[in-house]
């Protein structure tokens, strides 16, 4: 058995005009994030710990923001065609650990929302995935509310 670690990061501006979205879930909220896509930083970042961990290409090049196609695009369908990718070579994944950071909105009353609609999306149980919330204590564009990011890691296996 092969196994391998991979991690992921991504970040956006927030942006009025654009709805909410992280970890698949639409949050109320008078900003959304700036992106090409839905930009859900969350399912990025998850995105491309599992790329990564494949040792395969980064998730612009699977979604190039050139590509119209993607305009707008529900990122949890980006993530159910890297699960699908990873398959095809061999992959699967085992467990997804992921922290976001925001000073708003609270994301604490809805992860067990955002866990149930990443596991539907990547076939792991709500068991294997850990998703975590923090702030960035007023440090910087995230801690000025200006932004919001997301690590991922993830552990993928190939019998």
């Amino acid at each position: 058995m092969s196994l391998r670690i991979g991690h992921g990061y991504d970040i956006h501006r927030t942006a009025t005009g654009r709805p909410l979205i992280l970890g698949g879930v639409k949050f109320e909220s008078d900003f959304g994030l700036d992106g090409h896509s839905d930009a859900d930083c969350v399912i990025h970042a998850i995105c491309d710990s599992l790329l990564g961990a494949a040792g395969l290409p980064d998730l612009g090049h699977f979604f190039p923001n050139t590509d119209s196609t993607w305009l707008n695009a529900d990122s949890q369908l980006l993530l159910r065609r890297i699960i699908q990718v990873l398959r095809e070579d061999g992959w699967t994944p085992v467990n997804l650990d992921v922290t976001v950071i925001a000073e708003k909105p609270r994301l604490s009353n809805r992860i067990a929302e955002m866990k149930a609609v990443l596991s539907a999306a990547t076939g792991l149980p709500s068991t294997s995935i850990g998703l975590k919330a923090t702030t960035n204590e007023g440090v910087g564009d995230i801690g000025r509310g200006l932004a919001i990011a997301a690590h991922a890691v993830v552990l993928i296996e190939r019998p």
